[in-house]
């Protein structure tokens, strides 16, 4: 009853698609969904749930990993700005850094806990001294493993120093991981 936009975009890292109607017809949208996938096992998932999903793919979001505080060149979406495309706001910071490295740089850890997750702010240390902060975390279910996304200093990520992050007071051998924990090449994506 309603027509609709469908955008081939997964925040889980599975195929998907994102299916954008008038906001007063999402819920008969969600309803006919439901119906229809009944016989599939199709049932709903909660926003934990979806984080561990993102989390497995290194994917990160608005308000945590991504915010005004954070450069392109941090946050790893650098790749994504046309520099040299014309004036835009910002675009006279972002020539001035070209070429230098960030002081941080937004990673995906793997963080040797099963029986509790990182707490978002909780420090990441190298030799027991801070070196970033934890901006995401929770159990990654498909690789039965404690996962993390943080931005921590580049010293420290170039030397390979070896990390630890508390959880609940304790703390756990972290290692920065150089692809995503789940379909690190997104064939999932693209079947």
């Amino acid at each position: 009853g309603a027509t609709a936009r469908l955008y081939r975009v997964s925040f889980s890292g599975e195929l998907g698609y994102e299916v954008n109607v008038p906001v007063e017809r999402q819920r008969a949208l969600y309803l006919a969904l439901r119906e229809a996938g009944r016989d599939l096992g199709l049932v709903s998932i909660g926003n934990r749930a979806l984080d561990s999903l993102r989390l497995e793919k290194s994917y990160g979001v608005w308000s945590a990993e991504f915010t005004q505080s954070d450069t392109p060149e941090m946050s790893g979406l650098d790749r994504h700005v046309a520099a040299h495309k014309g004036d835009f706001i910002g675009s006279a910071a972002l020539l001035s850094r070209q070429g230098e490295p960030p002081p941080r740089r937004l990673v995906a850890l793997e963080v040797a806990a099963i029986d509790a997750e990182a707490s978002p702010h909780t420090a990441v240390k190298a030799a027991g001294k801070v070196a970033g902060y934890v901006t995401s975390a929770a159990f990654g279910h498909h690789v039965g493993k404690s996962l993390a996304l943080a931005y921590v200093e580049m010293a420290v990520l170039n030397a390979g120093s070896e990390l630890t992050v508390d959880i609940l007071g304790e703390p756990r051998p972290a290692r920065a991981l150089a692809t995503p924990a789940y379909d690190p090449d997104g064939v999932k994506l693209r079947s």
